[in-house]
């Protein structure tokens, strides 16, 4: 009986020091780094970050990962603008943290940062920047303004606390829709008097081309009426007769009936 355990004593050794190991030690997944903490040491071990892989240590003792991809987060806010109106927005952030200063990060802050840092932050100065604005430029004409205030003065906060603020992107807003609808009757008013002063100009144009066109005639029957004389007439009388008699269907032509007249011509087939 006894050496039936004694047996089995081998067996029991290794699976409780495999268990034990399992416990020495964490996995540093790709994507993410670490920053160790010693239990019954010096607490947080500053100046050194953990790359991606298995990194043994006792059991008593912590590895904190931090994913360091960069992450997108949609805040969703309510938000009044500079006359007082209540304004959503949909704000997205592409943030992640500084990854020479995990260390730094994780004894300020910690892993929670997101939520104990960022969140507020970005809540605060939303709040801030959307109350110098009317509700028409948040909603439309100033929305990139917006975006590059609220991400600058982001930046600013959180570079003391070690967290990156990519950008910053407003990417939906939505207004009362008493305002909505004032927005709206503007744009169509702008749309129609664009279309009103396009039409006044082609009138305008056209009427241009028909005085241009009027004068040209003017002037051209000016010219001719000036060259036109009586010799003139009498001597294209005289070529267009010769031309007349010439044809082979004339019978009689009668030259001289008085000094001012031209030729009569009688009995064409």
């Amino acid at each position: 009986m006894i050496r039936k355990k004694l047996h089995h004593l081998p067996l029991l050794l290794i699976l409780t020091l495999s268990l034990t190991l399992v416990g020495c030690g964490t996995q540093i997944d790709s994507g993410y780094r670490g920053v160790f903490y010693y239990k019954f040491g010096d607490g947080t071990e500053m100046g050194k970050i953990y790359s991606e892989g298995f990194i043994w240590h006792f059991p008593w003792n912590t590895m904190f990962t931090y994913p360091v991809r960069l992450q997108e987060q949609l805040e969703n806010l309510t938000v009044l603008s500079s006359d007082g109106a209540t304004i959503k927005m949909e704000v997205s952030l592409l943030y992640r943290p500084q990854i020479d200063k995990l260390d730094s990060l994780q004894i300020t802050v910690g892993p929670n940062y997101y939520n104990i840092a960022v969140a507020p932050n970005i809540r605060g100065i939303a709040r801030t920047v959307a109350g110098r604005y009317k509700p028409e430029e948040i909603y439309s004409t100033k929305r990139d303004q917006v975006n590059v205030e609220i991400l600058n003065q982001l930046q600013e906060a959180l570079a003391a606390k070690f967290i990156v603020i990519e950008n910053v992107v407003v990417r939906d807003v939505e207004i009362p829709a008493k305002i909505s609808e004032a927005i709206n009757f503007k744009l169509t008013a702008d749309q129609e008097a664009q279309k009103m002063q396009f039409t006044i100009e082609k009138e305008r144009l056209e009427a241009e081309r028909k005085r241009i066109e009027a004068q040209g005639i003017a002037d051209f029957q000016q010219i001719v009426s000036a060259g036109i004389t009586p010799s003139l007439l009498k001597w294209k009388g005289i070529e267009a007769t010769l031309k007349i008699a010439e044809s082979p269907n004339t019978k009689v032509v009668i030259v001289g009936n008085d000094a001012g007249s031209l030729p009569i011509i009688l009995g064409g087939q």
